[in-house]
């Protein structure tokens, strides 16, 4: 039943992303082109209204990209910092290939990989599997209760593989260990070559990727340095499904399994992640935050959310694509330089992109160029 479900979601899916985008995507080549907001249906004026508001937080810079080119960009977008948890939904995009050609079988158990950790597995934690992990659903809880998701875990061994989605980061490292037993080379060698160079990445500098020691764990965090720009280029590449200047870099099949909700909003946990008063109404796909809500083919019903997703990391960043508006938000903070910086309005800035649209009659150009 739950496999037949999510294969007709892929297909709705599917038919809500074909008809969101009309047409491909400008692709950047060495650098991206910006375009006045006018020209893009959207407002300078509101533009810089968000750009104040930016300026009062921690945000050290953030881009929209309509349709391929950019229409707004705040702060220093060149500059290459640390993108957190945005690192898992980049794994996913790296495990798409080799699980096309055969090489990876997400079906296989956490036991048969080899992911033993110094706490051996029990019985039943070693029945979770790779898509398991890539999921939030082995039932394999191993972070320290520091946050106000892993305080709310699950205790081990309380729940069956596959029934329960709790984010933890255990289950992505192990993964990243997976990932790099299987393919025989390092998650970086692979995000150089299998995506930073296909994109041109503008930015990407392999010797600033380093992995950090994952307390009580063998596996260790993978962390990811990338900049603003380049992370938009990831997510026009989701965007477009895939394809880049018309060429298949990540499989379209593969990103809409990643983007298909493995957890409906209304089964993630810990509550908090599912709160009835809040607008928000993300599931979890492969790795990715998923919009659960009613998808519509076409404009029957349509919101600016539909068939949405993004990859998300602490302290505020964020690769969020809005498929029915052609829209690509990316937004960073630097949570090296400032380990405490939090942004808990993400979507308060997303209503404030989206409130710069214009209504039918078209908008008045400005009378001054966009400032950064």
């Amino acid at each position: 039943m739950l496999r037949s479900r999510r294969l007709l979601t892929i297909l709705i899916i599917t038919l809500s992303l074909s008809t969101a985008a009309q047409a491909p995507p400008n692709n950047p080549n060495a650098d991206w082109q910006t375009v006045t907001p006018e020209s893009a249906g959207f407002s300078s004026a509101r533009f810089e209204v968000l750009r104040a508001w930016l300026r009062t937080g921690p945000t050290t810079a953030m881009m929209v990209v309509k349709d391929g080119n950019v229409i707004f960009s705040f702060g220093d977008v060149t500059r290459v910092s640390k993108v957190a948890s945005v690192r898992k939904s980049i794994l996913s995009m790296l495990m798409g290939k080799y699980v096309v050609t055969g090489k990876i079988d997400m079906d296989k158990t956490v036991k048969q990989l080899g992911l033993d950790d110094t706490i051996p597995f029990s019985d039943l934690e070693g029945k979770a599997t790779l898509e398991q992990l890539m999921t939030g659903r082995s039932g394999i809880y191993r972070d320290p209760p520091d946050d106000i998701l892993t305080s709310q875990q699950p205790g081990r061994g309380s729940v069956y593989p596959g029934t329960v989605f709790s984010y933890n980061n255990w289950e992505f490292d192990a993964a990243g260990t997976a990932f790099e037993k299987i393919t025989s080379q390092s998650i970086y060698d692979a995000l150089e070559n299998d995506l930073a160079l296909p994109l041109g990445m503008q930015d990407f500098h392999r010797e600033l990727q380093h992995k950090d020691p994952s307390s009580g764990s063998i596996h260790p965090v993978y962390h990811m340095y990338l900049s603003t720009r380049d992370m938009a280029r990831i997510g026009l590449l989701m965007y477009n499904m895939g394809v880049w200047n018309g060429k298949s870099v990540v499989n379209t099949d593969w990103v809409r399994y990643m983007v298909t909700p493995f957890t409906p909003w209304d089964e993630m946990e810990p509550p908090i992640l599912r709160l009835r008063g809040n607008p928000d109404r993300w599931g979890f796909g492969v790795a990715w935050w998923v919009w659960d809500a009613a998808i519509y083919p076409g404009h029957v019903n349509a919101t600016p959310f539909q068939g949405a997703y993004e990859a998300r990391g602490t302290g505020g960043q964020y690769i969020t694509v809005l498929p029915t508006r052609g829209l690509v938000l990316v937004h960073k903070t630097d949570i090296d330089v400032n380990p405490k910086a939090n942004l808990p309005d993400w979507p308060t800035i997303t209503s404030m992109v989206l409130a710069a649209a214009c209504p039918e009659t078209p908008c008045r150009a400005s009378a001054k160029p966009p400032s950064h």
